[in-house]
């Protein structure tokens, strides 16, 4: 009887120390994603600090011309260039995602689900080149027929359709599992109530997973903000701040543009001295951007769990 209690304790502590080992892994890899992410950072910075210091901070964020030759290296057009392909690939990819999403969720029987599904995923999967090499053959043909001066399809319309067909799946798998989270008592009340099924999606169910849905679009932003290869090769990298065409403002879609990731990739290879330390500080600000839009998702879901 002793030698079983004997045994009992052994193997209780064996299991407990067991279970502080495998709590202790598990920190220490979180410790290292959290490190390598302010290593990252750090270098970026440090990198960086050379340009910030002789052009100044304000200088950067607030000029408009990028001129290495004359040591001008004004963001703003980079910004904006980011921004707007967002901003069009969300306008864009939005509705669709959103549609889909309740489709998967709502009225897609489960042997369409199964098909569905998997090649929305399989659209994360694509290699970005792959887009760009679409954007090039296709959507850069077919906007450069719009009739407009100085029009090379090259534009921010490109940029933006291609971004937004890469953001479908961020967008469309987080949206879906938000409203399959969404109490099967809500959508019950709202049927008893004599809604329809669509008054019940439309009126019950979406407001109801609106957190986790604007999850989805913030993290698809931060798709979008971080996207390179494929900018590079339908965006037109012309350095200037997007403007429109003619009189008609819709036509700034048409106006070639340059991202911030763009600006890195295209001048990395031959920069040196201030021209380096400027391309870190551009990769500072996207840095930034893409950390804000990040935390803002991260904020959102917490609030939607609570």
């Amino acid at each position: 009887m002793h030698r079983c209690l004997v045994c009992g304790e052994w193997e209780m502590r064996t299991r407990l120390a067991f279970d502080r080992a495998i709590r202790g892994v598990l920190l220490a890899s979180a410790l290292t994603s959290i490190g390598i992410i302010f290593l990252i950072g750090l270098f970026i910075l440090r990198e960086a600090l050379p340009a910030l210091g002789e052009v100044g901070v304000g200088s950067m964020l607030f000029g408009t011309v990028w001129r290495p030759q004359i040591q001008q290296f004004g963001l703003v057009a980079m910004i904006a260039g980011s921004i707007l392909a967002t901003l069009v690939a969300l306008v864009l990819g939005l509705p669709l995602s959103l549609m889909c999403a309740v489709f998967l969720a709502e009225v897609a029987p489960p042997a369409v689900h199964r098909v569905v599904r998997p090649a929305v995923e399989l659209l994360a999967g694509i290699p970005s080149v792959v887009y760009g090499l679409f954007g090039m053959a296709v959507l850069v043909s077919l906007i450069g027929t719009i009739r407009v001066p100085h029009n090379s399809g090259y534009s921010l319309l490109a940029a933006g359709i291609v971004l937004a067909v890469m953001t479908i799946p961020t967008i469309t798998t987080i949206a879906e599992d938000a409203i399959r989270a969404v109490p099967r008592e809500f959508k019950e009340g709202s049927l008893a109530l004599g809604c329809t099924h669509w008054q019940t999606i439309v009126g019950v169910t979406l407001p109801a997973a609106r957190s986790g849905i604007i999850a989805g679009v913030v993290l698809g932003m931060g798709r979008a903000l971080g996207e390179t290869m494929a900018m590079i090769m339908v965006i037109g990298n012309a350095i200037i701040v997007p403007r429109p065409l003619t009189s008609n403002p819709l036509t700034i879609l048409l106006s070639p543009a340059r991202t911030l990731t763009g600006n890195i990739a295209v001048e990395i290879n031959y920069a040196t001295g201030v021209h380096a330390s400027a391309l870190f500080a551009t990769g500072v600000v996207l840095f930034i951007m893409i950390m804000i839009v990040n935390s803002s998702a991260q904020a959102l879901m917490r609030g939607r769990a609570r």
